[in-house]
């Protein structure tokens, strides 16, 4: 109560000041006015010192902007299948386009295939001789093995003889060489064997998981290129607009569908450059529009670092400073209620 009959105090002692104080001679309204706006200020510093705080809420004209999604494939191609039109709501992972996939889907089988002959390959190396090939060498040992019997008791049928006198030194030394012959040939069949049981030499080893890994990475990409010549959401959104029909040629990189997710929406209005620091990224702003049944909560995201001058078009309800920062605030319920191009006003407690 106290504070209220020093306000009235002060309010008269104002009122009175801003009569008595005008210049002699003075009959100019606008002069009366600014002689008023001046002559004020000590009343309001005396209030503050008093405690006594004017409401600082304030509001700004503003409009609703978005972030759009443009969807778009990373190959070129033919459009075949446009699966939405403008003013779908798409969930996640919704089929959207459809590009001509010929081409890559014969690279991806081919990609498949070369795959399929690398580790085909590597098996054969890992594995040694066909077990025919093994069996067949098998076969010649064991004959040499019967050679090398009989040759070995033709030896010690001569080597007695040739002690007794019978046989000369001659068929001895023939003897003794068809003997150490069929032991070479057992020896030589025997190391084939072992060496067709063996895999392949280690650098061919090597050299074939080399071409298996490099066809794996083939048909990995084969299988991306396949994958870009369909055009997915990436989250739940509204059709905002198609840019190509069926039957038109779509270049890499260029959007085919143009999508509006509702978390996209963003509230942009202009502070004047005399307010921008009583902003702060993170407050919060109600923001009010010509039919809302309820102000819409929002959290500013962004204030620009630069100042600009007023847009040309703003919808602004009286003359603001012509020096202004942009500031960007999110919606943090009821963002359904907001359409894009929408006039609001934005009010804010500032600091």
């Amino acid at each position: 109560m106290r504070r209220i009959a020093i306000a009235a105090v002060l309010l008269m002692l104002g009122g009175g000041c801003i009569v008595a104080c005008r210049r002699p001679g003075s009959t100019s309204l606008v002069e009366s006015a600014d002689e008023a706006k001046a002559g004020s200020g000590w009343v309001a510093e005396f209030a503050t010192a008093l405690g006594i705080e004017r409401n600082p809420a304030t509001v700004f004209s503003g409009y609703i902007d978005a972030d759009y999604v443009f969807v778009a494939s990373s190959i070129g191609g033919t459009l075949t299948n446009l699966a939405v039109a403008r003013g779908d709501k798409v969930a996640k992972g919704t089929l959207l386009f459809q590009l001509d996939d010929t081409a890559e889907r014969a690279a991806r089988n081919e990609a498949e295939a070369r795959l399929v002959q690398a580790q085909a390959q590597l098996g054969d190396l890992l594995t040694g001789r066909r077990q025919p090939e093994v069996e067949a060498i098998i076969a010649q040992r064991t004959q040499a093995e019967a050679s090398l019997r009989e040759s070995s008791a033709d030896y010690d049928r001569y080597v007695r003889l040739r002690a007794a006198g019978v046989a000369s030194e001659q068929q001895l030394d023939a003897a003794r060489s068809k003997k150490d012959g069929d032991r070479a040939l057992v020896d030589e069949f025997g190391a084939q064997v072992r060496a067709a049981r063996l895999a392949g030499r280690e650098e061919q080893v090597r050299a074939a998981r080399a071409a298996v890994e490099a066809a794996r990475h083939d048909l990995a990409q084969a299988d991306w290129r396949l994958s870009q010549m369909i055009g997915t959401a990436p989250a739940d959104a509204m059709v905002v607009d198609t840019l190509f029909r069926p039957g038109e040629m779509v270049t890499a990189g260029q959007p085919v569908i143009q999508l509006l997710p509702p978390e996209n929406l963003k509230i942009r209005f202009f502070a004047p450059e005399g307010m921008v620091a009583d902003i702060a990224v993170g407050a919060t702003v109600r923001v009010t529009c010509d039919g809302c049944r309820a102000p819409v909560v929002a959290a500013i995201r962004f204030i620009s670092p630069r100042a600009e001058f007023t847009p040309p078009v703003i919808y602004s309800r009286e003359q603001r400073s012509r020096l202004m920062f942009m500031v960007e605030a999110r919606p943090q319920d009821r963002a359904d209620t907001l359409q894009v191009g929408q006039p609001v006003d934005v009010t804010m407690e500032l600091r």
